[in-house]
């Protein structure tokens, strides 16, 4: 079988940080495990490198921008080897078979009658490299993904006509519910394209930075889109356009991306797929973002966690770990050092590197180091059905991208292990003589730990790796196949004693973020005070002016989750997207009108700017409008979706 995963290319702005590091330790795992169990396996990541932001960049550096982009570049690619990335390519788009195909694939879409040329006038925010309508922006005409001020662009270009694809994409979402993952993200893209799509401008003239027309087309100004231009990595990374000899891996199994770009991988990437008549990738998976002790990370606050800081002061593998069992699949995630030490010392100190510790002493004390399974079976039959059977159900977590759970429950193997050591305390055996059933306990745990070993090994295949060696064996297809699918043990084999994986960690290593600045407002002009009277900002008549109304900020939201909250018949909690860099936790007397089933994926209005407050001791960072009469309540929303983080106003 063969299987392609792809993350996304990333952009060459800034060097990597820790949501790059996610994604890539994700598909990474994915792509480890794959070959595991004997698919044929194609890794792909890389760089974007085009584009006004890039071009731009390269400037204030005083560099030319190829240099610039190749500077950057490396610093990605370095950094995966320095993590032991195991990827097949490294893609950039300013490789000459990439340009060669993205030129492939427009000729045959302007062909196929789905590009034509005409005028494009609007706001287009360089940042983002987007297109906004007028409707969607923020005030101030800033860019309602970013916030950044927009550019008013008017210039010829050629349009893909997406909403050409409106209805085709909303029957494949349909007939393909797995095609969005976490599903929680599908209702948000299906609601955007039941919202109406428009022709999307798919060339720039306003600068020259990109991958240029085809030379057939005689448009030498024009450069393509910089989604377009990258999108298209997935397929010309097999050589499409060119050398189309490993396009048998297309479609992809999973393409990773962040919850930011999910609109152009979920929309528009299908969309151009259809008109090339390529099939569609099986999923689309789409993670959250990372915050740093609960707060949102930035340069100015100095919080930015370095991905190579945390893998140098507490090892790589111990950050992959922690990274993919700490929050579920597309929630975002906070990174806290003590956090991390936790996760190290509970589930790898104490649950895993313990067991492997005991069994080594054990095997030594007992039996010179020689472990025989011989008689496992017939002591521990109950405890070898019950790992097997959890260690059956994996695949599936796998499947659904929900490695929180696939680690969650594989620990429950250790669990046994350690359970079994207890209640069978072989040491109370071999003073009664029993040795046979004392030896069979160990047996036990070391094929436990052997079998748990080989499906850890994607996500801590170094660490692994050092493990299968103390138990004489190697973690391969071979041993997958005879550990997991055959549910064999290892023959008689001989420990190795091997300092201990995990030492307890009792401080931080690194330097602690700085606490956040609080910022004070600036204090107005102070008045003489004529009477202990507060100065009113309402006319007499009730009438407040413009300046009054535009002091508060309402936004549209996206609700992401919605939970009912313990011991109360009124409030939900909700995580709604504001177009931030994670969601609004905001907590709604409206239990009585509205199940929270029903919310998710919807959109609301958001007062945006009220100060945070706290309701039954959970904070809540906005307010929901919604009116009340009689009849009862109802939310005010949208007439039709528009992008999380539109002003209303």
């Amino acid at each position: 079988m063969k299987n392609y995963i792809t993350t996304p290319i990333y952009y060459v702005n800034g060097e990597a940080h820790i949501g790059h590091a996610y994604t890539t330790f994700i598909a990474d795992t994915l792509a480890r495990h794959s070959r595991l169990i004997g698919n044929e396996t194609y890794f792909l990541t890389g760089t974007d490198e085009h584009g006004q932001k890039i071009e731009e960049s390269a400037v204030k550096q005083n560099k030319p921008t190829q240099q610039f982009a190749d500077e950057i570049s490396a610093t990605f690619r370095n950094l995966w080897d320095e993590f032991n990335i195991s990827y097949d390519q490294f893609i950039r788009t300013t490789d000459d078979a990439h340009k060669k195909g993205v030129q492939a694939a427009f000729l045959k879409m302007f062909e196929n009658g789905d590009i034509y040329k005409d005028f494009y006038e609007g706001n287009y925010c360089v940042s983002c490299e987007t297109f906004f309508p007028e409707s969607q922006l923020m005030d101030g005409g800033c860019c309602p993904d970013c916030g950044r001020a927009t550019t008013i662009v008017k210039e010829e270009s050629y349009f893909f006509r997406l909403s050409k694809y409106e209805k085709p994409l909303l029957d494949y979402y349909e007939a393909h519910p797995e095609f969005i993952l976490p599903k929680s993200r599908r209702n948000e893209v299906i609601s955007f394209v039941k919202g109406g799509l428009n022709d999307l401008s798919v060339t720039r003239t306003s600068f020259s930075w990109g991958v240029h027309l085809p030379e057939s087309l005689n448009e030498p100004k024009h450069v393509m889109y910089v989604w377009l231009d990258a999108l298209m990595n997935y397929v010309t990374a097999l050589g499409y356009g060119s050398d189309e000899s490993k396009m048998l891996f297309w479609p992809a199994n999973v393409q990773l991306v962040g919850k930011d770009i999910l609109r152009f991988h979920a929309i528009y990437w299908p969309a151009f797929l259809m008109s090339l008549g390529l099939p569609l990738p099986k999923h689309i998976g789409a993670h959250g973002w990372w915050t740093r002790d609960g707060e949102k990370m930035s340069k100015s606050k100095g919080n930015v966690v370095d991905p190579r800081e945390v893998s140098k002061h507490y090892g790589v593998e111990n950050f992959r770990y922690f990274m993919m069992r700490e929050v579920p699949f597309g929630q975002d995630g906070d990174f806290s050092q003590r956090a991390l030490i936790d996760r190290m010392n509970s589930d790898l100190s104490n649950d895993l590197g313990n067991l492997l510790n005991r069994i080594i002493g054990m095997s030594e004390k007992y039996s010179d180091f020689v472990i025989d399974s011989g008689n496992v079976a017939q002591y521990h039959a109950k405890e070898l059905n019950d790992a097997h059977g959890i260690l059956d159900s994996l695949e599936t977590y796998l499947d659904e991208l929900q490695l929180h759970r696939y680690l969650e429950e594989l620990w429950k193997v250790f669990t046994i292990g350690n359970k079994a050591i207890e209640e069978h305390a072989p040491w109370v055996k071999i003073k009664e003589g029993r040795t046979d059933e004392a030896l069979a306990t160990v047996a036990l745990v070391a094929n436990l730990l052997a079998k748990a070993s080989v499906m850890l090994n994607a996500i801590m295949p170094a660490t692994t790796a050092t493990i299968a060696d103390a138990l004489g064996f190697e973690i391969t297809t071979e041993s997958y196949r005879n550990l997991i699918a055959n549910k064999a043990l290892l023959a008689t084999f001989t420990i190795k004693k091997i300092p201990p994986l995990f030492p307890r960690v009792e401080e931080p290593l690194m330097q602690e973020a700085p606490k956040a600045m609080i910022e004070e407002a600036p204090k107005a002009e102070t008045k003489p005070k004529t009477e202990n009277k507060k100065e009113s900002t309402v006319s007499p008549d009730g009438l407040i002016t413009i300046d009054q109304f535009f002091q508060t900020s309402i936004k549209i939201g996206t609700v992401l989750e919605a939970k009912e909250v313990p011991k109360s018949s009124k409030l939900l909690k909700l995580q709604v997207d504001l177009g931030e860099e994670s969601p609004r936790q905001i907590v709604a007397g409206i239990r009585e009108y509205y199940s929270a089933e029903s919310l998710v994926g919807t959109q609301v209005c958001v007062v945006a700017n009220l100060k945070p407050a706290k309701l039954m001791g959970m904070l809540s960072e906005g307010m929901i409008l919604a009116a009340k009469d009689a009849e009862g309540l109802c939310l005010v929303r949208p007439e039709k979706p528009r992008l999380s983080g539109s002003s209303v106003g």
